[in-house]
């Protein structure tokens, strides 16, 4: 779950695809890495690299554990990332990690635990390639959708809801928050507790806190994974997660337990790793201190009229649901909007061609607990499918081919050859290149919605 303010990735790699979608280059709100990493290594990325458990000093690869670091400057480019920076970093290792005994007493943790926990750390030097990993190709939404709201997955959410239908009773009932939402993120972060990561929490946390480019952020993650095992919430074993340190079910960031973690059957531990009624409790949790909003929904999908100006499919440009009526567009499934006054905003990801969506307060927390808007459609339409309801609509423009990093990098400069493109290119798609992209779009008269396709590359090459 999340701590604000950077990348969050867990064993099945989710949200990393998610960024790479609609977000790339963002950084991640719960985890560093936040999501499916090793998915992304495995589907994602064109030198794939199969996820496996890290153990001792994961950067030597031996004994088959992980695969080794690639030695190699990482592509952020930042001092921090040079091989060198690393190695030296890596041979200090050890004394950056005994100098943060003064950090970990002042929260109470005993020295007898602080040596116990740290004893023998290594560094896997091997999460230096992940935190700087930059896939070739991405997955379109559609494709990403098929991967995680697929029949096997929603069977085995059927069977979760009731199986422990006496835990997600007793959360709703205390918290507000939709059961449903609840299986979903549990299914999507970890496929049920089947794909949680094998990474030692500590050593990730501790590898990121002494090395690389997210030092501060993770000392703090370093440090709360500690604590968490000091005050014997959850045992060593158990703290296994992602390389940048999220675990569980519903993947916590050792941060994010500390705040929204609950002891859910009054058993004194806070386990969100094997005791379901913590889990479901402390996620429930997460989600109701972000804004969740009892009995509503996340959003709806539309139909937008013809020649609609794409402009308004904006974050920031939240309206009425009776507003985005009066400007034509009309619930997909042909029902009416329940309460005609909620603010929405209009997301279309998948530009002029694919359906879109309204998405009201509760697709804005669960971006909370994920900021790619592809993560949070995801949950709202695997919760909904959970539910009974049939799947979207309107199609995705299949026929459509997912550009290159190459190809992205071009269409970046070539914006900002054209003078719409005011960043730095980096083949990293986030806002500011689908506003510049909207920018082009309208003026050579076509659809401002900001969805980079073949085509446009090619009318900004001139073709």
């Amino acid at each position: 779950m999340r701590s604000t303010g950077t990348l969050r990735t867990n064993f099945f790699g989710v949200s990393l695809i998610a960024l790479a979608l609609l977000l790339p280059g963002a950084v991640r709100a719960q985890s560093s890495g936040n999501g499916l990493t090793n998915l992304i290594d495995s589907i994602f990325s064109k030198n794939a690299t199969p996820p496996q458990a890290a153990t001792g000093q994961g950067a030597t690869g031996q004994d088959g554990a992980s695969p080794p670091w690639s030695g190699e400057d990482g592509a952020s480019g930042h001092p921090l990332m040079t091989a060198a920076a690393i190695r030296e970093a890596a041979g200090n290792f050890q004394n950056c990690v005994a100098g943060m005994w003064p950090d970990a007493a002042r929260r109470n943790i005993s020295r007898e635990n602080f040596e116990r926990f740290t004893a023998g750390l290594q560094p896997d030097l091997r999460i230096m390639d992940l935190l700087d990993s930059q896939p070739e190709f991405t997955k379109a939404i559609w494709d990403y959708l098929d991967i995680l709201v697929s029949d096997a997955r929603l069977a085995k959410g059927r069977e979760i809801l009731a199986k422990y239908q006496p835990q997600f009773d007793a959360t709703e009932k205390a918290y507000g928050v939709d059961r449903y939402i609840i299986a979903s993120i549990w299914g999507i972060e970890s496929n049920y507790s089947t794909q949680m990561g094998d990474r030692s929490v500590v050593q990730s946390t501790a590898t990121l806190a002494c090395i690389g480019r997210r030092q501060a952020y993770f000392k703090d993650e370093f440090l709360s994974a500690l604590e968490i095992l000091n005050r014997g919430d959850l045992r060593p074993e158990q703290l296994r997660g992602s390389w940048a340190g999220a675990f569980g079910p519903t993947q916590f960031m050792p941060t994010a337990f500390k705040r929204y973690a609950v002891d859910g059957d009054g058993d004194g531990r806070r386990d969100v790793v094997d005791d379901p009624s913590d889990l479901i409790a402390s996620t429930a949790n997460n989600l109701k201190k972000d804004g969740w909003q009892t009995g509503a929904s996340w959003g709806y999908e539309v139909v937008l009229p013809q020649n609609f100006n794409f402009m308004l499919a904006d974050r920031a440009k939240a309206m009425p649901l009776s507003q985005w009526e009066h400007l034509g567009l009309k619930r997909a499934n042909g029902q009416p909007f329940p309460q005609p006054a909620e603010k929405a905003y209009l997301l279309a990801p998948a530009g002029a061609e694919g359906p879109g969506f309204l998405m009201l307060q509760n697709f804005r927390v669960i971006m909370k607990y994920n900021p790619a808007e592809a993560y949070a459609l995801a949950i709202g339409h695997f919760a909904d499918r959970l539910r009974g309801a049939p799947p979207f609509v309107q199609p995705w423009p299949r026929q459509e081919r997912v550009l290159s990093r190459a190809e992205r990098l071009e269409l970046q400069q070539l914006l900002a050859q054209r003078g719409f493109y005011k960043g730095t290119p980096d083949g990293q798609f986030g806002g500011q290149t689908r506003e510049a992209l909207r920018g082009f779009q309208a003026s050579i008269g076509a659809p401002a919605d900001g969805f980079a396709t073949s085509e446009v590359l090619d009318r900004l090459r001139g073709r």
